[in-house]
């Protein structure tokens, strides 16, 4: 019996040998694959602005184009993302904008793109509204005036002082974002020369956005402005309007349409296999290829 439980325990040992010896093989192996260089993969960088306007503190994440370089004299169309944070949608859409880019389908110039990193995108992106419904949904909303006015007077300078850039700016904004675009759309066209307009919210205020005087912009387009205007499968907005998010967008390019100006380029899309949680990148590169044919 001694015997025995010695031969066990000798088996125990061996076994016991040859694993710490596998695991010590396997380590070595595993560390000889390990690039001690190594770094992190960085897409581009986080700024934080002082807002007086806004009295708070506003982040946005900046993508320079590959070749950016502050010595030479390259300057960049700017695309401003509302919605702009890391969980949001800054890497999806810079991922569209660099592959657009590429120099075998050169379908859009390199440019510097800038997530707006959102506080309350309720707030920001609506504009003051009595209904209940509205009030409900958005509780803190109405600060939209401000938040443009943040746009026109702190963010684009900021952007053009610090940055390499042509002077051509585009917006993209989705749903609430989509709202907004259209306001600033109508109110001062001139601080964008595109616009994608993703599943527009126009059902805020009873559809007040529909109802507006589109007499300013008219007047305002001087230079070329494109104009995108896209929308999923959605169906019925909030409210006792009885109408679909496809009918309101669809609406809206039909009144600016209505424009007729040689200057003034209007697209409407959409996109029937794309509801409202997934028509943004899908509508985003349906928006480059249509305002950006590929050169021949």
């Amino acid at each position: 019996m001694k015997q025995l439980k010695l031969i066990v325990k000798s088996k125990s040992l061996t076994f016991n040998f040859f694993l710490s010896l596998l695991c010590s093989i396997s380590a070595n192996s595993q560390s000889s694959y390990i690039d001690t260089s190594s770094k992190p993969l960085v897409i581009g960088r986080v700024e934080t602005i002082q807002s007086k306007l806004l009295s708070e503190k506003r982040t946005l994440n900046i993508y320079l184009p590959e070749g950016y370089n502050e010595k030479d004299s390259i300057r960049y169309p700017v695309i401003y993302l509302l919605d702009g944070g890391i969980t949001e949608d800054f890497i999806h859409v810079v991922g569209l904008v660099h592959y657009n880019s590429f120099p075998w389908i050169d379908r859009i110039p390199k440019s510097i793109v800038v997530g707006i990193v959102n506080v309350d995108r309720k707030r920001d992106f609506t504009s003051p509204s009595t209904l209940d419904i509205d009030k409900s949904m958005a509780p803190s909303g109405g600060g939209s005036a401000q938040f443009m006015s943040f746009i026109e007077n702190e963010l684009q300078p900021y952007i053009k002082n610090s940055f390499k850039t042509s002077g051509s700016n585009s917006l993209i904004g989705e749903s609430l974002g989509g709202l907004f675009a259209t306001e600033i759309l109508l109110q001062k066209p001139f601080l964008f020369d595109t616009y994608f307009i993703i599943s527009p919210s126009l059902w805020w205020k009873n559809g007040d956005m529909l109802h507006q005087s589109f007499n300013k912009l008219d007047s305002s387009i001087t230079t070329k402005t494109s104009i995108y205007i896209g929308v999923g499968k959605e169906g019925l907005t909030p409210g006792k309007r009885k109408s679909t998010m496809e009918k309101d967008a669809k609406q809206l390019a039909q009144l600016l349409k209505k424009l007729k100006r040689k200057t003034l380029a209007v697209y409407f899309d959409y996109l029937p296999d794309a509801t409202h949680a997934d028509v943004t990148h899908q509508a985003i590169y349906n928006a480059i290829k249509l305002i950006y044919p590929v050169k021949k």
